[in-house]
């Protein structure tokens, strides 16, 4: 093992020992405060390490057949140690009265997050699949967290058996490319189709078993139908890891594994990967319109939005892995910027506030909480000079680019419609406050109940409101990030390509 080799791995090395300190720390003596220190102190150590291969550029494209540690791996791992680090943070103050067990919670969340980074490191089957259970499991758990609450465990127990089912269907398929291929390598799996698909019926069906098996992960439609109640269940901190970084991770292996096989080259995949397209979008926004839960009004909002993220990938022109990179990036801060509102204003003791008219009046008694969480619905809904207008000129860039005139007509429609139920959320917060009588069960609203306070939770959603700003008014530095990422159509590594 050469230092170039431990510099590349050294963002995976980090996550592991703070894996590994957090659990002897709980071993030896409880703190919830010393543990979550130790947790966000490991993954920004990892971060910096993560930004210090990206800068240096000493990472080698391929340290292993299982790993390829490159700056577009890069990039992604960083995505996912930022949503992991504000989720600590999110976590901490989420937890801080909980009168169980908390301690847990960040080991999970850092072995998940571990999962997270080896998939968007991976160029191999066997890294795809170690990396999705190890990202799955730990989520299981942290959906299930709050043990006393029927509704935390019902989200786990839905979550884990339909998420077993898509790892099977991933497991088949990968089987079945292997048995006719003789190979789990992406690069070698695209050279070898190029000269024999047509002879390779087996080939066409593990494909497609692995399609269903990611689109379940992804909450394509129609895979999606768990996402709704997993979102409404789960934790508030858990679901912001669960609709960011597992995201980010099996979107960038799915990234990898299209352009280093040419997947998008062959007409009956990219037919099916325009329908799930499509029908993603088309029942993500529809169905948020029947919403009166913010939490399930953004699960359909996710399904929606990889939807959108379907039609850079299908473009598969030179703006295609620039596109995903800028939409990944600033549908990451939006999220976790809704999600940490929702956190802040919610408690393990009581019921969340989940429901719209929990957040009525907000601004009168929490302007600061809803001016974010203002910007965050403004920037999911593709507003101009937010981060979501940036992340969906990208998309829409590559569609014209590639003449995909069908699928920029669904991105457009859905983006109209889908200003629609934005903004009848964003309305409950300027409203006045809502009374007793008003509130579900005849209680007070509990997107008041939380005092304010200068905690990690309140100072995270400090760091995302600049960070939405910034994309939204000042892109250039994030853009330049996402170029840097790109991978190179002909050979599936990186390429840097050149400012726009």
């Amino acid at each position: 093992m050469t230092q170039l080799s431990l510099l590349a791995l050294s963002p995976l090395l980090i996550v592991s020992l703070t894996s590994v300190v957090v659990m002897l720390a709980i071993a030896i003596q409880r703190n919830h405060a010393l543990i979550a220190l130790i947790s966000m102190a490991g993954l920004a150590l990892a971060l910096a390490a993560t930004a210090g291969v990206w800068l240096t550029a000493a990472a080698p494209s391929a340290l292993t057949a299982l790993l390829i540690i490159d700056r577009f791996g890069s990039f992604y791992m960083g995505l996912i140690l930022i949503a992991a680090l504000a989720t600590c943070a999110l976590s901490y103050s989420y937890l801080a009265r909980y009168p169980g067990r908390r301690e847990e919670m960040y080991l999970l969340l850092l072995l998940a997050t571990l999962g997270g980074m080896i998939m968007a490191a991976g160029g191999h089957f066997a890294s795809l699949f170690v990396g999705l259970e190890l990202l799955s499991m730990p989520m299981y758990g942290m959906a299930a967290y709050l043990v006393k609450e029927r509704r935390s465990l019902e989200a786990g127990m839905k979550y884990l058996v339909l998420s077993a089912v898509a790892s099977a269907f991933i497991l088949f398929g990968m089987a079945l490319i292997y048995s006719e291929l003789g190979t789990m390598i992406f690069g070698e799996i695209g050279a070898q189709l190029a000269v024999a698909l047509d002879d390779a019926p087996l080939v066409l069906l593990g494909v497609a078993l692995l399609l269903i098996g990611l689109g379940f992960k992804l909450s394509l439609a129609p895979f999606h139908l768990w996402t709704p109640d997993v979102y409404q269940g789960a934790p508030a901190p858990v679901v912001a890891f669960l609709g960011t970084a597992s995201k980010v991770a099996v979107f960038a292996l799915l990234l990898r594994y299209v352009v280093a096989t040419h997947a998008a080259q062959d007409s009956a995949l990219a037919d099916a990967l325009s329908l799930l397209a499509i029908l993603s979008i088309i029942a993500g926004n529809v169905l948020a319109l029947r919403q009166l839960n913010l939490k399930r009004l953004l699960a359909y909002s996710a399904i929606a939005h990889f939807g959108y993220m379907l039609v850079a990938l299908i473009s598969s022109g030179p703006l295609a892995t620039e596109a995903v990179g800028v939409y990944l990036l600033t549908y990451t801060v939006t999220t976790l910027a809704a999600f940490g509102v929702i956190s802040l204003v919610s408690s393990p003791l009581e019921r969340e506030a989940e429901a719209l008219c929990d957040y009525r009046g907000l601004f009168w008694r929490r302007p600061g909480l809803a001016a974010i969480l203002t910007l965050a619905l403004l920037s999911l809904a593709g507003v101009p000079l937010t981060a979501g207008f940036l992340g969906k000129f990208y998309v829409l860039g590559a569609g014209v680019d590639q003449r995909q005139w069908l699928l920029l007509g669904a991105v457009v429609v859905g983006s109209a419609v889908g200003l629609l139920f934005y903004l009848r959320a964003m309305i409950q917060l300027y409203l006045s406050p809502a009374s007793a009588a008003d509130s579900p069960a005849g209680v007070p609203a509990p997107a008041g109940a939380v005092p304010a306070s200068l905690g990690a939770g309140t100072g995270v959603l400090i760091v995302l409101l600049l960070l939405m700003l910034a994309l939204g008014v000042y892109p250039s530095p994030f853009v330049n990030l996402a170029q840097g990422a790109g991978l190179s159509p002909e050979t599936g590594v990186p390429v840097l390509t050149e400012n726009r």
